[in-house]
């Protein structure tokens, strides 16, 4: 079986040598950029399995490299992000970022993200497939797929998953933390926004039912209610 491709895009070298070493041990096929320019085009050549890009880089950062290669991509996402930085983690989020990492980041917990974001994010095989529908939305899950009136969506892997997960349960409320576990691999923090972010970018996406409510709820203090119409 082929190893699943990591890109690797951070000017620090000392910090991508040790991921890479970590990386490739725990059986990656590993490459590396030091700048958002090289990385990007390095992501939208080789195709890999998933991204890991810091925020602030010379020549072209991060976010910019972000945008080049959602507009041609939905290759996972992850964002090394400075602590405390919340305007950047948004920002990437918004701009289709999968998940972001708090630096310093110690490997193990880089290379749980990805094991959480790889896991969810892989096409199975089905000679029958599963289909959810809900109204005009019908969603693929073995294939990654989503149509929403027969045209298809374009969604990244964590919103795709977050989106299965509501429909899965269309009609009850489900808590952030329920989602957060599902898309992300991991409980949300205090204060964590991403959640939040990611409901903000399927909601345009997705659009509204005929008499223009979100087809997305809010649920106070618990989380998002996708509705049956």
């Amino acid at each position: 079986m082929d190893k699943p491709g990591i890109l690797l895009v951070d000017d620090d070298k000392d910090l991508v040598e040790m991921l890479e070493e970590y990386l490739t041990n725990e059986g990656y096929a590993v490459s590396t950029a030091h700048d958002g320019a090289v990385g990007a085009a390095e992501a939208l050549r080789s195709n890999p399995a998933l991204v890991v890009m810091d925020v602030m880089m010379p020549k072209l950062g991060g976010i910019d490299a972000l945008k080049i290669i959602r507009a041609s991509s939905r290759v996972p996402i992850i964002m090394l992000t400075a602590k405390g930085d919340d305007l950047d983690r948004i920002l990437g989020l918004e701009l289709g970022a999968d998940d972001y990492v708090p630096k310093p980041c110690t490997p193990r917990e880089l290379a749980a993200r990805i094991r959480a974001i790889l896991r969810r994010s892989a096409p199975l095989s089905d000679t029958m497939p599963e289909v959810l529908q809900v109204g005009d939305l019908s969603l693929w899950p073995q294939q990654r797929r989503a149509e929403l009136a027969g045209v298809g969506l374009e969604l990244t892997s964590t919103e795709f998953s977050l989106l299965e997960l509501l429909v899965r349960n269309a009609g009850r409320p489900v808590s952030k933390d329920e989602l957060s576990e599902h898309a992300l691999g991991r409980s949300l923090a205090r204060f964590d926004r991403s959640i939040d972010v990611h409901m903000s970018s399927i909601r345009k996406k997705i659009g509204t039912l005929a008499d223009g409510r979100s087809r997305i709820q809010t649920v106070i203090r618990i989380g998002y209610q996708y509705l049956r119409e």
